[in-house]
């Protein structure tokens, strides 16, 4: 009999298991997933007490505990992230908070590389696996910036999707539903853009524009600055790219445009002051199968 000890300082870490889930959503493409990733592999979890750990011929062994592995354990840990930012933030929305969490996640593993996909024969993980990074709690404890989205943000995307008002309703809870301004643009922490050509450069140009706000949750005055991670094949242009605050809770707007012929790439997005690093992640992919996207204009 052998027993399992528990390593430190194994290199690279964090690395996306094969279990995880990953992106784009079937039911909404247009909101880049997953969120975020989180601890998920050999974690000492509680455990039913009346149902057998292992099976030694006829006997049972039972226990209190046991190692788990899946997204069923690293999701405590996230949900477990999210009580402790209410509580630091009570007036903090469920989407802050969720912007927080995925604008302040690490991208690099412990070795200072970009984090690794174990399912992709250990390429660097794109952000339809990774999502934003993996979780810091400590660094979303003061994100400088988030993304807010409000009752009538998610009520425009519904619209957008073609619910029907009595799948609204069903949802927000509300017969009063307004579908005027239906937009699959979700003021979200995260961008995917799709792309249909086949990265010639004799092929006609896509353009992508997003439209983003966000709130300063830091301390007074301050002015962040844009910086893009190139994407090949693509031009990213953000405008503009410097943002001044000049108070708590006062919101900035801004504009992302991806451009080109091109399939496929991933980038970032980081607004950066003197104290913050706001980072989302941009996603290029070739799109659903569907023929219902109509946020960009071919030109």
């Amino acid at each position: 009999m052998s027993f399992k000890i528990t390593t430190l300082g194994t290199k690279p870490a964090p690395s996306v298991d094969v279990y995880s889930s990953r992106g784009p959503s079937n039911s909404c493409p247009f909101v880049l997933k997953p969120d975020i990733i989180a601890p998920g592999t050999s974690i000492l979890a509680a455990w039913p007490p009346n149902a057998p750990l292992e099976n030694f011929g006829s006997q049972n062994l039972f226990s209190n505990l046991n190692l788990l592995s899946g997204t069923s354990m690293a999701c405590p840990h996230v949900a477990g992230v999210a009580a402790l930012l209410k509580r630091a933030h009570p007036d903090w929305s469920p989407a802050a908070i969720r912007s927080a969490i995925m604008t302040s996640s690490d991208i690099f593993d412990n070795t200072k590389e970009l984090i690794k996909d174990i399912a992709d024969d250990y390429k660097p993980a794109s952000p339809l696996a990774l999502g934003a990074g993996h979780i810091n709690p400590n660094n979303a404890l003061d994100p400088g910036l988030v993304y807010d989205v409000g009752v009538q943000d998610y009520v425009n995307l519904l619209c957008a999707l073609n619910f029907t008002q009595q799948n609204i309703t069903i949802i927000t809870r509300s017969s009063s539903n307004n579908c005027s301004k239906p937009s699959l643009d979700l003021n979200y922490p995260s961008f995917i853009a799709f792309f249909s050509g086949k990265g010639s450069s004799n092929e006609s140009r896509i353009i992508w524009e997003f439209q983003r706000t966000m709130t300063n949750v830091g301390e007074g005055q301050t002015i962040y600055t844009a910086s893009v991670t190139p994407i090949k094949g693509f031009n990213v242009n953000v405008i503009p790219s410097k943002l001044m605050f000049k108070e708590k809770n006062e919101k900035q707007s801004y504009k992302l445009r991806i451009e080109g012929p091109s399939i496929e790439g991933f980038g970032y997005l980081t607004w950066t002051d003197v104290k913050h690093v706001v980072r989302s992640a941009i996603m290029v992919t070739s799109p659903p199968p569907s023929n219902s996207i109509y946020l960009f204009t071919i030109i």
